[in-house]
């Protein structure tokens, strides 16, 4: 199964599929505990600071291997990059997935930029999200202007800002109508950054009108910090009795998380 195969069919079943970032080991096999124990496919994500801290080689030679072991569709995702050159080297190393981030872009440079990715991508059958509005900002993305840049660009799936933010936002209030109209205007698959901190009920409400993918990271790092910080402060110094702590928090995390996609 492809990762396309996997986004369409969420997109026909209405639930979504997670992306969980990962700078650690103990992340990565976390979040994919968590997927094997859900029996659910799932996105791994590195931004450009996370691949960098890892290493884009690394990171794919741990997803390969992690393959032969969880026997669920793993794929692998390079968040909000912004860097055409190491795009293409994530690319070449294997990575299912790319997100250029041309928000900070005027609309003209974004859609020549996203269109480059997706010549690249595309022949090597790589997906390619595209984003118009930074969710960093107050903007909300504008359904027409989703609509065009998805047409000029070919991007599979569009990141559109409708209220959430990165991090811990608990005041988000997701847009909803807005969400609906842009649903009406493409087809194509719908990604919600920011989804840490956002209310279950929103999120259900989102992906029941055309959320297809949600992106988590900011609550696996809390989950991640506060169980190690906690570790640390016992007598043991041996990481491998330690990081097995932080490993399960994450992995409950994710298994709290993939519950709400799929309405269970």
């Amino acid at each position: 199964m492809t990762l396309k195969d996997c986004l369409r069919k969420v997109q026909r079943q209405k639930f979504a599929i997670g992306q969980f970032n990962f700078s650690t080991v103990e992340q990565l096999r976390g979040i994919l505990d968590a997927a094997e124990r859900m029996k659910t496919p799932v996105i791994l994500g590195t931004s450009e600071g996370e691949s960098k801290f890892l290493g884009l080689k690394e990171i794919s030679a741990l997803v390969e291997i992690s393959k032969m072991k969880y026997k669920v569709p793993v794929f692998l995702n390079l968040d909000h990059s912004k860097d055409l050159d190491y795009i293409k080297k994530a690319i070449d190393f294997g990575y299912s997935a790319v997100h250029f981030d041309g928000s900070g872009l005027s609309l003209e440079k974004n859609v020549k930029y996203a269109k480059k990715v997706v010549e690249y991508a595309h022949k090597r059958g790589v997906l390619v999200e595209g984003e118009i509005d930074s969710i960093k900002e107050k903007s909300l993305t504008s359904p027409d202007k989703a609509e065009r840049f998805v047409e000029q660009t070919k991007v599979d799936s569009l990141a559109i800002a409708i209220g959430s933010a990165h991090g811990m936002f608990k005041k988000a209030k997701l847009d909803f109508e807005r969400l609906k109209q842009i649903r009406k205007k493409t087809n194509a698959f719908l990604v919600l950054h920011g989804g840490s901190g956002v209310s279950d009920m929103q999120i259900k409400k989102a992906i029941k009108l055309g959320i297809n993918k949600i992106n988590i990271n900011t609550e696996l790092r809390l989950a991640w910090k506060r169980t190690l910080a906690k570790s640390l402060k016992a007598q043991e110094i041996k990481p491998y009795k330690i990081l097995p702590k932080v490993q399960k928090a994450v992995q409950e995390k994710v298994e709290e998380k993939v519950k709400v996609f799929k309405n269970e």
